[in-house]
């Protein structure tokens, strides 16, 4: 089975003046098409650089970066962007919704990029919308939506250039517990449906819901085990 993520002496380091810090030190890792991966670690582990560089937004110091058969170690950042906007869809924390945009104009803010129609936009976005069961608020603003519903609008944006992989950064990080499981409960609906996710998150409970657990410390890999009974179960607080 060919990997759609292939990481081969995946090293970074930053400078402190002219002193190098190494923060990931020689990382090899193959992630396959439709696993859901939860990447894990203590702050300090590299955990954000290795999410970083996962989504080309940022480039690894050494080693090669294999992205769906393309070598993305090296690349300027002009490709870089093309890349994340055809190959990556992102979820994050703090949801990053303009809020002067309506649900469906956020979600439909991608295609900008991509020479998409505003009446094409559009029309995509209320179906995206429609897959995260918020069709009925297309027409609301951030600001009048709860923290479920928004991240359930940057979910839908993630999904609108139908990426190959969902890099989800914390993304129960700022929810209470119900609102978190029904997040990951939509997170599953859409692995079952073909995508890879990988999931960011120092939430032991959140973490139980993906088929494999990645744990980075001190920048390398401590453990990478399948986890024998991910849960399917939406859950209450």
């Amino acid at each position: 089975m060919q990997s759609i993520i292939h990481l081969e002496d995946i090293s970074k380091s930053y400078y402190l003046g002219k002193e190098p810090l190494p923060v990931l030190k020689g990382i090899n890792l193959d992630i396959f098409k439709n696993e859901y991966v939860a990447l894990m670690g203590p702050s300090g582990s590299g955990k954000s650089t290795l999410m970083n560089i996962l989504g080309c937004l940022d480039s690894p110091t050494s080693g090669r970066y294999i992205l769906n058969g393309k070598d993305v170690s090296r690349m300027e950042d002009n490709d870089l962007a093309e890349v994340r906007n055809k190959e990556i869809g992102f979820v994050f924390q703090q949801f990053n919704l303009l809020p002067r945009l309506t649900a469906a104009e956020n979600v439909a803010l991608p295609l900008i990029y991509s020479g998409v129609s505003k009446k094409e936009r559009i029309e995509r976005a209320l179906a995206v919308l429609s897959k995260v069961k918020l069709d009925d608020r297309s027409h609301h603003k951030p600001n009048e939506l709860s923290g479920g519903q928004c991240q359930r609008v940057a979910i839908a944006r993630a999904l609108i250039n139908n990426p190959s992989i969902i890099l989800a950064d914390e993304p129960t990080g700022n929810l209470d517990s119900k609102t978190s499981y029904e997040i990951m409960d939509i997170l599953g609906k859409i692995h079952t449906d073909g995508n890879t996710v990988i999931l960011v998150t120092h939430e032991e409970d959140i973490s139980h819901f993906a088929h494999r657990v990645i744990r980075l410390r001190d920048g390398v890999v401590e453990t990478d085990k399948m986890n024998e009974h991910p849960a399917t179960i939406l859950q209450t607080a």
